[in-house]
């Protein structure tokens, strides 16, 4: 059996292979990253695999969903309207406590679309979904008709679609037909 002699890099203590660095020892360091790499890129905005740079909002989105359409969440406010008078009311508020933890709303779910946290980039959560319909909703509703308006024109003039609920909770609403967020909870 042969001794290891001390000019061995792997026989001193705290020098194996698992205490390597790139460049040590014969190792070869790995290649700089180019410039733009990543899936999707636009205009210094990356996606990592899985997800896509959406064209004309700019933001990050897994793949298979897209950013719900004027129409779609047009829809999905008269739904509301017609699911909370054939709940009455009360069975409406239940089904929106356990839907917010998926980041639903009824009429979301009916429709197929979600609430997505813009800043985390994962699917909006319990507390961010009541700060999004009781919060976002009062200051929308209550405050008067004209900031009801001004909601309505944010929703419809900016390129995130974002009303005044979604801008107070800082979320965005995706259409998902295919469940592809059952996977992303926060």
């Amino acid at each position: 059996m042969t001794q290891p002699s001390y000019s061995d890099p792997w026989s001193t203590p705290g020098q194996g292979p698992q205490d390597a660095q790139p460049g040590d020892q014969g190792i070869p360091q790995a290649p700089p990253i180019p410039e733009g790499y990543g899936y999707g890129s636009q205009q210094g905005i990356y996606a990592p695999q899985g997800m896509y740079v959406d064209q004309k909002s700019g933001l990050v989105l897994p793949e298979g969903v897209e950013l719900a359409s004027v129409g779609r969440r047009i829809g999905a406010y008269f739904l509301s309207a017609v699911l909370g008078v054939v709940t009455l009311g009360i069975g409406f508020v239940i089904w929106g406590l356990i839907a917010w933890s998926k980041g639903r709303s009824p009429a979301l779910q009916v429709l197929g679309m979600r609430c997505w946290k813009v800043e985390t980039g994962r699917v909006a959560g319990w507390g961010t979904m009541a700060l999004r319909d009781i919060v976002g909703y009062i200051a929308q509703g209550i405050l008067s008709v004209i900031t009801g308006i001004i909601s309505f024109g944010l929703f419809l003039g900016t390129k995130k679609r974002q009303s005044l609920p979604d801008l107070v909770a800082g979320t965005v609403v995706l259409y998902d037909p295919n469940k592809i967020l059952d996977n992303w909870q926060s």
